[in-house]
């Protein structure tokens, strides 16, 4: 039985957030459809394209991507001090965004008067605007239908484009974020459907690296900080250039056809993250068949289901097997 999205989600023990979308009905979100044969690769820029349109608008930051065959996955980040921080002409505009809003909340940002038994409505608007646009149900409620819209319209149907739900799980921890953002942005090669991270088309990583070739960090993907960029507010704790070549050796190892090896700066990283290498190749490989709740060590993970009040750790035993805790 599906779990609440409430009893899966504490901000308070983390903002991150492992998402998956999954096709239904034999529905293709892009390549080839083997069972017709008829391509929908346009449908990547679709996809694409409104991943980052939303990181524009929601107070939540997108780490990592892949766009697959038929699913997508997301590592997003949850900013409820940016959303705290807008001002309430800022919630409306980014509300309206996306959505038409009220008739009040539109005479608010012309600038018209509100009518003073119109306030309270107004207030409750932007209280509601301002939770939802912190909301990675919201988030992904803005990605999925708007693609649903499209591709029922260009095939001529109507009904579930996606499964009822999209999956979420947490990640209590920066091993737990790193690890599964390599497992997302290594998707396309362990699919086959791309050689490497850099021809990985339509993935956070293909993003990151084309951006890393001008000395700069993509603006729409949440930025690493390490020790390069001190004065960013939020960020990934480690250097651009050590993930990518993180990512980079890794996917060589997990390729059949290349011989790859972990190098001494790579190593050093997992060993701060209290990661064997076998366990490292492991995670990144299988992430989402060994994990199907929160991800993070035994600790964390005992601290998050007493904040949910969840009597059941699922998933506990691979969280010990994989995440130290020393």
């Amino acid at each position: 039985m599906a779990r609440p999205r409430s009893t899966l989600v504490s901000i308070e023990d983390t903002p991150f957030y492992h998402c998956m979308s999954k096709c239904v009905r034999f529905a293709w979100l892009t390549g080839v459809d083997k069972h017709t044969g008829k391509s929908y690769a346009h449908r990547r820029d679709w996809v694409e394209s409104r991943i980052l349109e939303l990181a524009g608008v929601f107070a939540i930051d997108v780490a990592a991507y892949a766009v697959m065959s038929n699913h997508l996955h997301l590592v997003l980040r949850v900013d409820i001090f940016e959303a705290n921080n807008w001002t309430d002409k800022e919630v409306v505009d980014h509300w309206h965004h996306l959505f038409k809003g009220t008739e009040i909340t539109r005479k608010f940002t012309k600038g018209e008067v509100i009518e003073s038994y119109e306030v309270a409505s107004l207030k409750h608007s932007i209280a509601q605007f301002r939770s939802r646009l912190s909301d990675i149900s919201w988030f992904m409620r803005a990605l999925n239908e708007a693609i649903a819209r499209k591709a029922n319209k260009e095939d001529g149907c109507t009904g579930r484009f996606w499964e009822g739900r999209f999956k979420s799980q947490a990640l209590l921890d920066e091993a737990a974020v790193l690890a599964c953002m390599a497992y997302v942005d290594l998707n396309p090669i362990r699919a086959k459907m791309a050689n490497t991270p850099e021809s990985s088309d339509f993935t956070s990583i293909q993003r990151r690296i084309k951006s890393a070739m001008k000395g700069e960090q993509p603006k729409a993907l949440l930025p690493f900080t390490g020790n390069e960029q001190k004065q960013m507010s939020k960020g990934l704790m480690l250097s651009a250039k050590d993930y990518l070549q993180l990512v980079d050796e890794t996917g060589r190892i997990i390729r059949a056809d290349k011989h790859g090896e972990i190098s001494s700066e790579s190593q050093a990283i997992l060993t701060r993250l209290n990661i064997p290498q076998e366990n490292w190749i492991k995670l990144t490989t299988d992430f989402s068949r060994l994990f199907k709740g929160p991800v993070g060590t035994i600790q964390e993970l005992d601290i998050y289901c007493e904040h949910l009040e969840r009597k059941r750790r699922q998933g506990a035993a691979n969280c010990q097997i994989w995440f130290s805790s020393t």
